[in-house]
């Protein structure tokens, strides 16, 4: 059996993306989204029969969505608690249900009061995994999310010849998008000597090269294929979806090859499933935590070989008019941490057609990643039906 094509995004939904909320807690910003989300598609909240919570930011659990929303008959609910690929796990996750006829329209809503609330960083000390790197890496003093991604990257320059103003070309293209965006938080012009001037916060990694901490929401509502049809949207079918995990997945610095992340792992099922190579891809949304992770997510999907980013993201590669448009939205570097799930949107908003100014041309087929943790890998591949 095969997930592919069983299954469509057919409602997608945002808040507005703030560094404060405005005293909107994670459940009104994600109950808000939701909504959004479930009449983009065409439906009442009565029809969802469905709910994948990813991440688990905020507490909040189906019940709550159950009770607000008026939901009669949940049929299935889970979570997804892979840090920022849960978003894109979440996908899958609900491509399964409604291909194994446990339900037929699921709720993926995720929130965050990063910037008022409780930070991401924090994640890392909640994760089991924390016992191994409080053995390997907290000794050094590595306590925050950069610290832990800032060898691998600096593995990667020493490796390959990898620069930091190479890493800047992805802050300032992503920047660029951000700009066009008319909910995004960094909407000010950034060149590549802005964030070489940046201050270092783990080196390599400055703080340019650095993702957001944001307040808001976003959702999306995944419904058995056949079912989209008599939506209101068109459709956007999910045809490729994988999750990969590292080598050595409790820990960064023991693992064989620190460039190579479970996307190495997922990118090749997901673009069999789907029947597609990197080079069918008209546009990528990338999980952005760090520059670097976006370089190294390249390699790993195959759209330049290992030790090769650096020179494929040059020259505006990933830019609008390039030779593979990337976080069209401005991305967790420029638009908002909504730990993938804004990336989630954004690849439907652009196989639909309705990107506005950030809109890739005749856009038919993309891709979603998410990255989480210390390295865990998720891809969703969708195309225009």
């Amino acid at each position: 059996m095969t997930l592919g094509g069983k299954a469509a995004v057919t409602g997608i939904g945002e808040t507005d993306y703030t560094r404060d909320a405005g005293g909107r807690g994670v459940l009104t910003l994600q109950l808000e989204a939701s909504l959004a989300a479930i009449a983009d598609a065409g439906l009442r909240p009565a029809e969802i029969d469905g709910i994948v919570m990813p991440i688990g930011l905020g507490a909040t659990v189906a019940e709550d969505f159950v009770t607000n929303l008026g939901i009669p008959d949940l049929r299935f609910s889970t979570t997804t608690p892979l840090g920022g690929a849960g978003a894109v796990a979440a996908v899958q996750c609900a491509a399964a249900a409604v291909a194994a006829g446990l339900c037929r329209h699921v709720l993926l809503p995720l929130g965050r009061t990063g910037r008022t609330g409780s930070r991401i960083g924090a994640r890392i000390h909640q994760m089991p995994q924390f016992r191994t790197v409080g053995e390997f890496e907290a000794p050094v003093g590595a306590l925050a999310p950069a610290q832990y991604y800032a060898p691998m990257a600096r593995r990667h320059m020493e490796l390959f010849g990898t620069t930091s103003r190479q890493l800047a070309e992805i802050a300032v293209t992503t920047r660029q998008h951000a700009i066009l965006n008319g909910n995004a938080t960094m909407t000010a012009p950034m060149t590549i000597e802005d964030h070489q001037a940046s201050r270092m916060i783990a080196d390599p990694l400055r703080l340019l090269d650095c993702s957001l901490e944001s307040d808001g929401a976003a959702a999306v509502v995944v419904s058995k294929a056949d079912a989209a049809g008599d939506l209101r949207q068109p459709r956007v079918l999910l045809t490729g979806l994988a999750e990969g995990h590292p080598d050595s997945p409790s820990t960064i610095t023991q693992r064989p090859d620190m460039t190579r992340l479970g996307l190495a792992k997922a990118a090749p099922r997901a673009f069999a499933m789907a029947g597609v190579t990197p080079a069918d891809i008209d546009v990528a949304e990338i999980y952005d935590c760090f520059t670097y992770i976006v370089l190294c997510q390249l390699e790993d999907l195959g759209f330049c070989g290992k030790g090769e980013g650096g020179a494929f993201v040059e020259g505006g590669a990933l830019g609008l008019g390039g030779r593979l448009p990337v976080n069209t939205h401005g991305g967790l570097l420029s638009q908002s941490h909504m730990a993938g799930m804004n990336h989630v949107v954004e690849l439907v908003r652009q196989l639909r057609g309705q990107a506005g100014r950030a809109q890739v041309a005749d856009a038919e087929v993309g891709l979603v990643t998410g990255y989480g943790d210390l390295g865990d890998g998720t891809i969703a591949i969708m195309a225009r039906a």
